[in-house]
């Protein structure tokens, strides 16, 4: 078996599946992937949203309540993102897990590769930037943290604009 974990920012496309399962092509052993997403934590988002409806000063939260409903839909949401994506490689035969976190992305990234034995990370995003040049990504701090092969794919864009 070949372990591949696969970070993700949001949901695949048919074009992300296809091109991560053609990087395996000629491989004879069993790909199988192992796909986590990371979600916001609901508090962080409410004082956000919060401090910028008042102007710049924080203002009070909301009961616990209402921060509860909101982390149950925003985990919801991941999960339905998480699932279609992780429908799309098993619709292309392949092998998938699937976690869904509201940590620190690469400290779960870390956990899954040790976990699952994974001997390589494909991280898919949109392009950031300021984060790359600042080396603050995802990619940079995995690359950093992690003994294993990293590849940074930008999500939805095929391979020949990727260059």
């Amino acid at each position: 078996m070949y372990d591949v974990a696969l970070l993700i920012e949001r949901q695949l496309e048919d074009l992300d599946a296809d091109q991560i399962i053609a990087l395996h092509e000629g491989l004879e052993d069993t790909v199988r992937y192992h796909l986590l997403l990371p979600v916001e934590n609901s508090t962080a988002i409410l004082t956000s949203s919060m401090s910028a409806i008042g102007g710049g000063q924080i203002a009070a939260m909301p009961d616990p309540g209402t921060v509860e409903e909101v982390q149950h839909e925003v985990m919801r949401a991941g999960q339905a993102e998480l699932d279609a994506s992780a429908a799309l490689l098993t619709a292309r035969g392949q092998q998938t897990s699937t976690q869904l976190t509201d940590l620190d992305p690469i400290d779960q990234l870390k956990e899954l590769v040790a976990r699952t034995g994974s001997s390589e990370v494909i991280i898919l995003t949109e392009s950031h930037v300021v984060k790359e040049f600042f080396q603050m990504d995802w990619t940079s701090r995995a690359k950093r943290a992690l003994d294993v092969p990293t590849l940074h794919l930008l999500e939805h864009v095929p391979f020949d604009a990727q260059r």
